[in-house]
Protein backbone atom coordinates (compact mmCIF):
# COMPACT_ATOMS: atom_id res chain seq x y z
CA UNK A 1 0.00 0.00 0.00
CA UNK A 2 2.95 2.59 0.64
CA UNK A 3 3.57 4.39 -2.20
CA UNK A 4 7.05 4.83 -2.03
CA UNK A 5 7.79 6.57 -5.45
CA UNK A 6 5.80 9.33 -4.27
CA UNK A 7 7.42 9.62 -0.82
CA UNK A 8 10.17 10.10 -2.92
CA UNK A 9 8.63 12.76 -4.96
CA UNK A 10 7.12 14.83 -1.90
CA UNK A 11 10.78 14.98 -0.51
CA UNK A 12 11.86 15.97 -3.56
CA UNK A 13 10.06 18.82 -4.36
CA UNK A 14 10.92 19.90 -0.95
CA UNK A 15 14.58 19.10 -1.46
CA UNK A 16 14.58 20.93 -4.48
CA UNK A 17 13.28 24.29 -2.78
CA UNK A 18 16.41 23.99 -0.60
CA UNK A 19 13.94 22.92 2.26
CA UNK A 20 15.89 20.95 5.41
CA UNK A 21 13.20 17.86 5.51
CA UNK A 22 12.55 16.13 9.19
CA UNK A 23 10.50 12.65 9.16
CA UNK A 24 9.04 11.54 12.14
CA UNK A 25 6.22 8.51 12.67
CA UNK A 26 3.94 7.32 14.40
CA UNK A 27 -0.27 6.10 14.86
CA UNK A 28 -1.67 9.78 15.64
CA UNK A 29 -4.69 7.59 16.87
CA UNK A 30 -6.66 10.28 18.99
CA UNK A 31 -4.80 13.01 18.58
CA UNK A 32 -3.60 15.09 21.95
CA UNK A 33 -1.57 17.24 23.19
CA UNK A 34 1.18 15.32 23.55
CA UNK A 35 1.35 14.72 19.99
CA UNK A 36 0.48 18.34 18.97
CA UNK A 37 3.49 19.41 21.28
CA UNK A 38 5.65 16.40 19.65
CA UNK A 39 5.13 17.21 15.73
CA UNK A 40 5.60 21.18 16.45
CA UNK A 41 8.97 20.48 18.14
CA UNK A 42 9.94 17.66 15.24
CA UNK A 43 8.73 20.96 12.70
CA UNK A 44 10.83 23.90 14.72
CA UNK A 45 14.55 21.19 13.38
CA UNK A 46 13.80 21.68 10.02
CA UNK A 47 11.36 23.78 6.99
CA UNK A 48 9.25 20.81 5.52
CA UNK A 49 8.25 18.08 8.60
CA UNK A 50 6.68 14.68 6.78
CA UNK A 51 5.17 12.43 9.19
CA UNK A 52 4.99 8.70 8.49
CA UNK A 53 1.77 7.74 9.40
CA UNK A 54 1.28 4.28 10.58
CA UNK A 55 -1.80 2.49 8.13
CA UNK A 56 -5.12 0.48 9.80
CA UNK A 57 -3.71 -2.59 9.31
CA UNK A 58 -0.31 -1.54 10.82
CA UNK A 59 -1.73 0.39 14.03
CA UNK A 60 -3.50 -2.99 14.29
CA UNK A 61 -0.79 -5.27 14.97
CA UNK A 62 1.16 -3.23 17.14
CA UNK A 63 -1.80 -1.76 19.21
CA UNK A 64 -4.04 -4.64 19.10
CA UNK A 65 -7.31 -5.27 17.50
CA UNK A 66 -9.47 -2.63 18.92
CA UNK A 67 -7.21 -0.44 17.20
CA UNK A 68 -7.06 2.44 15.72
CA UNK A 69 -9.83 4.45 17.14
CA UNK A 70 -9.86 6.63 13.47
CA UNK A 71 -9.63 5.37 10.15
CA UNK A 72 -6.17 6.19 8.42
CA UNK A 73 -7.77 8.24 6.04
CA UNK A 74 -9.39 10.52 8.57
CA UNK A 75 -5.94 10.32 10.92
CA UNK A 76 -4.25 11.57 7.47
CA UNK A 77 -6.42 14.62 7.00
CA UNK A 78 -6.18 15.74 10.86
CA UNK A 79 -2.58 15.25 10.70
CA UNK A 80 -2.41 17.63 7.10
CA UNK A 81 -4.36 19.91 8.94
CA UNK A 82 -1.78 21.05 11.41
CA UNK A 83 0.00 24.03 10.10
CA UNK A 84 3.34 22.57 11.44
CA UNK A 85 2.83 19.28 9.73
CA UNK A 86 3.46 19.66 5.49
CA UNK A 87 3.12 15.85 4.04
CA UNK A 88 1.63 12.88 6.19
CA UNK A 89 1.83 9.64 4.31
CA UNK A 90 0.86 6.61 5.31
CA UNK A 91 2.90 3.16 5.46
CA UNK A 92 1.89 -0.46 5.81
CA UNK A 93 5.55 -2.17 6.96
CA UNK A 94 5.76 -3.04 10.36
CA UNK A 95 8.49 -0.04 10.54
CA UNK A 96 8.84 3.01 8.53
CA UNK A 97 12.16 2.03 7.30
CA UNK A 98 11.50 1.57 3.76
CA UNK A 99 9.50 5.25 3.88
CA UNK A 100 12.22 6.64 5.04
CA UNK A 101 15.34 5.13 2.72
CA UNK A 102 12.53 6.89 0.06
CA UNK A 103 12.55 10.48 2.05
CA UNK A 104 16.25 10.24 2.96
CA UNK A 105 15.42 12.93 5.77
CA UNK A 106 18.19 16.00 6.95
CA UNK A 107 16.89 14.72 10.58
CA UNK A 108 14.94 11.97 11.73
CA UNK A 109 12.77 12.53 15.02
CA UNK A 110 11.27 10.37 17.96
CA UNK A 111 9.96 11.25 21.19
CA UNK A 112 12.48 11.48 24.27
CA UNK A 113 10.78 7.74 25.36
CA UNK A 114 12.91 6.42 22.58
CA UNK A 115 16.59 5.36 23.05
CA UNK A 116 18.02 7.06 20.02
CA UNK A 117 20.15 3.73 19.84
CA UNK A 118 16.54 2.11 18.70
CA UNK A 119 15.43 3.99 16.65
CA UNK A 120 14.43 2.48 13.29
CA UNK A 121 16.22 4.10 10.97
CA UNK A 122 19.04 5.36 12.74
CA UNK A 123 22.26 4.02 11.16
CA UNK A 124 20.97 5.01 7.76
CA UNK A 125 20.05 8.59 7.92
CA UNK A 126 23.73 9.13 9.80
CA UNK A 127 24.96 7.08 6.83
CA UNK A 128 24.45 10.39 4.63
CA UNK A 129 25.20 12.81 7.27
CA UNK A 130 21.87 13.46 8.58
CA UNK A 131 20.94 14.10 12.13
CA UNK A 132 18.58 11.42 14.47
CA UNK A 133 17.28 13.71 17.38
CA UNK A 134 14.74 13.24 20.30
CA UNK A 135 12.54 15.38 21.23
CA UNK A 136 10.57 16.18 24.73
CA UNK A 137 7.94 13.21 25.88
CA UNK A 138 5.12 14.01 27.95
CA UNK A 139 4.66 11.63 30.61
CA UNK A 140 0.35 10.52 30.89
CA UNK A 141 -0.36 11.88 27.34
CA UNK A 142 -0.56 8.74 25.43
CA UNK A 143 -4.00 7.37 23.22
CA UNK A 144 -3.36 4.57 25.50
CA UNK A 145 -4.12 6.63 28.25
CA UNK A 146 -6.87 8.93 26.85
CA UNK A 147 -8.86 5.69 25.82
CA UNK A 148 -8.71 4.37 29.50
CA UNK A 149 -9.86 7.48 30.88
CA UNK A 150 -13.00 7.69 28.64
CA UNK A 151 -13.79 3.90 29.02
CA UNK A 152 -13.72 4.53 32.84
CA UNK A 153 -15.73 7.89 32.82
Amino acid sequence: MTDFKLAEKIAEKYRSKGKKIVFTNGCFDLLHIGHIRYLKSAKELGDCLIVGLNSDSSVKSIKGRDRPYICEDERKEILESLEFVDEAVLFDEPTPMELIKSIKPDMLVKGADWHKENIVGKEFVESYGGKVKTVDYILGKSTTELAKKIKTS
